[in-house]
């Protein structure tokens, strides 16, 4: 196998899959090791589809004798937070122990390079805006918690058997290919950006927005998203880094600015040129009022910049995707 080989876990999925067309057009060959739970066959397009589970150690080590990958980009993991909540043992389950079975896994095949996709549900409520990544992390929800056992995996791994890691703390991930080969796919969905879309496709009534009364311009949560693409890239430069022998760091991806969920309902009303049909809801238990990134640090280190930072790009790309489907 070429020595450019990388092993993307969870690579069937959203973010995974956007990374895998990212790392082929890099040069590298992306093998995507997915159980499919929630990711799609459909999805795998740039290079082989190793159906397994993370908390299989057999079936991961027969795949990293098979292509020795030079590092590994680890998504595989549950993701949404309500559910996490509801079911806290399935995320310790996969997001904990899988991460831990990877590892030893990849220890004991002497595979010593890692890129983590960890989320800003580390932070918890924000104590100042925008939020760097010297702030304390105080996650909570379980899934926030999970990410942030995942974080001190690494460091102890760092400390310990030498292992070298990234780990990336995403901020709100939107959009989809912008050719259009892939895209947001989620079932269920809980993203804000297709759910108003589906909303104004008409496969859904209308949309509920949780929360009118945050101290927030219109009353609604502001939010930082950042393109999936642009997030792929991310993965990309981090593995770079990572090559150029670097141990350890964590790094915010966000676009450092901030969108309200009302003003991502009046995008999508100019995208679509369709009424959408909104319905007020109380706001949810822990939900923030702002999140926003300062992703200054992976500017500076990873040399990353977002190139569609406009939240109507990233709705434009959503939609002709969603359209792209409707007609199948």
């Amino acid at each position: 196998m070429p020595d450019r080989t990388v092993l993307v876990t969870g690579g069937a999925g959203f973010i995974g899959s956007h990374t895998c067309k990212a790392l082929a057009q890099a040069g590298y060959t992306p093998v995507c090791y997915d159980n499919l739970f929630r990711g799609h066959a459909s999805a795998v397009k740039w290079g082989p589809l190793e159906i397994g589970d993370i908390l299989d150690p057999l079936r991961i080590a027969e795949v990293l004798s098979r292509y020795r990958p030079m590092v590994v980009i680890h998504f595989a993991a549950l993701a949404y937070v309500g559910e996490s909540v509801e079911g806290p043992a399935s995320y310790y389950r996969t997001n904990v122990i899988g991460s831990h079975t990877l590892l030893e896994v990849m220890r004991a095949h002497a595979i010593g390079s890692i890129v983590f996709s960890s989320s800003c549900a580390t932070y918890g409520v924000p104590k100042s805006l925008p939020i760097s990544e010297s702030q304390p992390q105080q996650p909570i929800n379980p899934y926030g918690m999970t990410k942030l056992i995942g974080e001190k995996l690494l460091i102890d791994y760092a400390h310990a058997y030498g292992l070298r890691s990234i780990g990336l703390r995403y901020f709100n991930a939107a959009g989809s290919d912008p050719d259009g080969e892939i895209g947001e796919n989620h079932d269920p969905e809980t993203h804000l950006i297709p759910l108003v879309l589906q909303a104004a496709m008409g496969t859904r009534p209308d949309v509920t927005i949780f929360g009118t009364d945050h101290g927030t311009p219109d009353g609604t949560c502001i939010r930082d998203y950042v393109h999936v693409s642009d997030l792929a890239q991310a993965h990309v430069l981090a593995l770079k880094l990572l090559e150029q022998g670097h141990r350890q760091e964590f790094f915010n991806i966000g676009n450092g600015g901030g969108i309200s969920v009302a003003e991502i309902v009046a995008a999508s009303r100019q995208v679509t040129g369709r009424p959408i049909e909104v319905r007020n809801g109380p706001r949810r238990a822990g939900d923030p009022a702002v999140l926003v990134a300062d992703a200054t640090k992976a500017r500076t280190m990873l040399a990353w910049s977002p190139k569609h930072a406009e939240i109507t790009t990233m709705i434009d790309h959503t939609w002709n995707w969603m359209l792209r489907q409707n007609q199948r």
